[in-house]
């Protein structure tokens, strides 16, 4: 990689340890990925922050960039944590703690604690083209993709990285080679609501090899609750980090998602024909889609337990505008800070299976909480599970 003279001085240490670890990982990052120089960042989404997912490792890495100096030097956010800070659950205390300790080495190093792996719906959103370092798959998949925004699919440790020294390497999806498609997924399938979206989207990440796919037979004023499904989906199953919803190209590569394809992928995920609760928000929501909640329940009542996974901020402007009493009087608790992924809340010992219409979430009980999983789209758990 080609460097300046004060990226070199930066890596030899004269600016402190933390930013030379910095350094030290990007360079490392862009020699593995044939980049040939590091290019400035606007804005840095960090993940690794739930302790179920860093463990005691990444605690203590967090811990000496904090005690060596660590602070970002871009506007920096952050991705959900393990559980609500106003409203700390039952948990071992030992979680607590450690939890509470990881949050407290980001926010002394500067980053913004917005404990959301939706950004994009509760930051400004920087002019068309800007180059941004995001973690959270989801995010980084919707950025490339409908808001124009630049960045590779990023790990916990390049996110972290480059919200400290603000640059990252110029390769991949940051270069405009790859973010031309030379494969197109062509949908063959009836695609009408967020969960089918979201099951187009795991069948993407899982066929797709390359880091930019077209995508054909899709209408491109689609809703953008279906948007974020397809880009959680697409993030969750594999490395493919961009769509672009287009005309068929005659020189592209094909391949179909029919009516077999979307069997198989909703069999793979579709683990179970009910649950004990209802889970929404993986991503979590935003304030259209609890609208949305909030319109689809219209007075009635859930007749299962149901949790709303959002970020804090989203939660306010729902208790500004009424929305959140009506949905809490319906049966549903909101949970701010943490995300129906990998959360500690929702454990094998309580349940053996949950309703979700997230894919991504589904995935995740899966492989990693060993639940079984419903999966409905929206509409439907309303009409089943409310009177």
């Amino acid at each position: 990689m080609q460097l300046t003279r004060e990226e070199e001085k930066a890596i030899s240490g004269e600016y402190g340890e933390a930013n030379a670890m910095a350094y030290r990982i990007l360079v490392a990052i862009g020699e593995a990925t044939d980049a040939q120089n590091l290019i400035p960042i606007k804005w840095a989404h960090v993940s690794g922050v739930n302790y179920n997912t860093i463990g005691d490792s990444g605690l203590n890495f967090l811990r000496k960039i904090s005690e060596d100096g660590g602070r970002i030097s871009v506007k920096s956010s952050l991705n959900p944590m393990g559980f609500d800070r106003r409203n700390i659950p039952d948990l071992p205390q030992d979680f607590i703690d450690k939890q509470l300790e990881i949050t407290t080495y980001y926010e002394r190093i500067g980053i913004t604690p917005t404990f959301s792996c939706i950004p994009y719906e509760i930051l400004p959103i920087p002019e068309s083209g800007t180059q941004v370092s995001f973690a959270e798959s989801n995010a980084a998949v919707l950025a490339n993709s409908h808001l124009n925004l630049i960045t590779n699919k990023e790990s916990a440790l390049s996110a972290l990285a480059s919200a400290i020294v603000g640059k990252a390497p110029y390769s991949d999806l940051r270069t405009e080679e790859y973010r031309n498609p030379t494969t197109e997924i062509v949908n063959e399938s009836d695609i009408e609501n967020e969960l089918d979206y979201g099951l187009l989207g795991y069948f993407i990440g899982k066929t797709m090899k390359k880091s930019c796919t077209g995508l054909c037979n899709l209408s491109k004023k689609t809703d953008f609750w279906n948007i974020k499904s397809l880009s959680a989906g697409i993030g969750t199953s594999g490395s493919c980090g961009m769509f672009k919803i287009k005309e068929s190209s005659k020189n592209n590569e094909k391949i179909s998602f029919g009516d077999k394809e979307f069997k198989e992928t909703k069999d793979e995920l579709n683990t179970s024909e009910d649950g004990q609760i209802i889970t929404f928000g993986s991503p979590q929501l935003g304030f259209e889609e609890i609208c949305k909640i909030t319109a689809l329940i219209e007075g009635k009542k859930f007749t299962k337990p149901c949790k709303i996974f959002c970020p804090r901020s989203v939660f306010d402007k729902s208790e500004e505008c009424g929305i959140s009493s009506i949905l809490q009087k319906s049966g549903a608790e909101f949970i701010c800070d943490a995300c129906t992924c990998l959360t500690p809340l929702i454990k094998k010992e309580n349940y053996d299976s949950i309703i979700t219409n997230s894919v991504k979430a589904a995935y995740y009980m899966k492989t990693s909480n060993k639940i079984s999983v419903a999966l409905k789209d929206v509409k439907t758990i309303v009409k089943e599970y409310s009177n």
